[in-house]
């Protein structure tokens, strides 16, 4: 006889007792959580996917972005940890392969897992964070989570907004910007695994000819509909295994599933027609390849941006700023992808490369939100305009500022929970600078 179940009335439980709860498992999450629990915090971390990481590992990103000036590492402590530790599981990388260093997605899940779990961090896959309670003091009492066990409320002292899309600040009533102008925003890129690569070719074609000024041939054919630019960024992650963080997908907003269902449906068939055409143009290489993987994130460059206690310009970059407050140091390039609008009217963001050792500091007050008391923001929503934005929101910098963002929330929760008054900024370098941080 089959046995038969009553539904009860859903009841909202609350987890409470933490010092500082991460929203969301990405580079920033991952670095910001292990850096509180280091400081002796009692941390959670909710991730709604399934492994730590985010775009590295989840979203199939296949290389970091540089971690070096040219001269030192810029992104030191908890970053070059991760660096490192994912570079030893890869034996085909050099020790000094600091720039666009390969990445095997497999391998960082189980550094991130090692480094997260031995600090002491409490982590909770597939939850989904879904809205916040706030006082009247400007403090978030608590967020609201959805998963198996239905909606749950999560208390803390102090909480750390590493969702990439400032959600609990925006739902916390801070003030945001979002995209460009008219909200444009910038293109998303769906990455991809081709495996069964000849790597012999591939090695002999990537240093030659391949890709960047190639791939446009592939756009240019008009045999492949859905390949429009020649955005072909592409690495060898292992025998025969090729990442691709290639093409663009218009107008896709992160913070409305029906856009984001849609770019996953044109992802996957833009994969399988990269391969096609790369077997075509490319036969030494891909003509017995096949995709192995599409990523289980969508590459999402930008959706809000807080509004902080400071705005980060263009002036600033290109003045290589330092402030008295800053927490780390960022070199990476201005890499703003444009939107289909900008694409159009051809519209393009100088790239405002920096030399040998040149770098420009990120204040911490870019990651406290106006209008909320216990809530630090870290990763690519933080407090910028929109050109620095397209060089703050790469992985390096998100990690640095991630470890900052938690080492600020474990001083903060130690006394009232307020991420301005109890956060002494000089102290908080100190601390950096203990774990090895670049501070100069």
């Amino acid at each position: 006889m089959t046995k038969t179940y009553e539904m009860k009335p859903a009841r909202v439980g609350l987890s409470d007792g933490w010092d500082v709860i991460v929203a969301g498992g990405g580079p920033a999450g991952c670095t910001a959580a292990t850096a509180a629990a280091r400081e002796g915090a009692k941390v959670l971390l909710l991730e709604r996917t399934s492994a730590l990481g985010g775009m590295g590992t989840m979203g199939l990103v296949p290389a970091w972005c540089p971690f070096s000036d040219g001269i030192r590492l810029v992104y030191q402590g908890l970053a070059e940890r991760v660096l490192r530790e994912t570079m030893e599981g890869m034996p085909h990388l050099r020790p000094d392969q600091v720039n666009w260093t390969p990445i095997n997605p497999e391998r960082l899940k189980i550094v991130y897992d090692n480094i997260l779990l031995g600090a002491g961090v409490h982590v909770v896959f597939e939850t989904l964070v879904c809205g916040v309670e706030k006082d009247e003091q400007d403090n978030i009492k608590a967020i609201f989570a959805a998963s198996k066990k239905g909606i749950e409320a999560f208390s803390a002292k102090v909480f750390v907004d590493c969702t990439g899309d400032a959600d609990l600040a925006a739902w916390g009533g801070a003030p945001y910007e979002k995209g460009g102008e008219d909200g444009v925003l910038q293109a998303a890129t769906h990455c991809f695994m081709l495996a069964n690569v000849d790597q012999y070719a591939y090695n002999h074609e990537q240093t030659t000819s391949m890709i960047h000024s190639q791939m446009i041939k592939l756009a240019d054919s008009g045999k492949y509909s859905l390949i429009t630019d020649g955005h072909g960024c592409n690495s060898l992650l292992g025998p025969g295994v090729v990442g691709f963080n290639s093409g663009h997908i218009w107008n896709v907003d992160n913070t409305d599933p029906a856009s984001v269902t849609k770019a996953y449906f044109e992802g996957r068939k833009k994969a399988q027609q990269f391969k096609e055409g790369l077997e075509e143009f490319f036969p030494k290489s891909f003509a017995g390849a096949f995709v192995a993987q599409t990523a289980p994130l969508m590459g999402i460059r930008e959706t809000r941006r807080i509004v902080g206690d400071y705005v980060l310009t263009r002036e600033d970059y290109l003045a290589r700023a330092s402030f008295p407050d800053e927490i780390c140091r960022n070199n990476y390039y201005v890499d703003v992808h444009q939107s289909a609008e900008e694409k159009a009217a051809g519209r393009k963001y100088d790239s405002c490369r920096y030399g040998k050792g040149e770098s420009h500091g990120i204040p911490y007050r870019c990651l406290i939100p106006k209008n909320l008391r216990n809530l630090l923001v870290a990763g690519r929503s933080i407090s910028t305009d929109r050109p620095v934005q397209g060089s703050t929101r790469v992985m390096p910098p998100c990690l640095a500022m991630g470890e900052a963002a938690g080492i600020a929330a474990s001083m903060a929760a130690s006394k009232s929970g307020d991420v301005r008054a109890d956060v002494d900024t000089v102290s908080l370098r100190n601390l950096l600078r203990t774990h090895g941080a670049y501070l100069p």
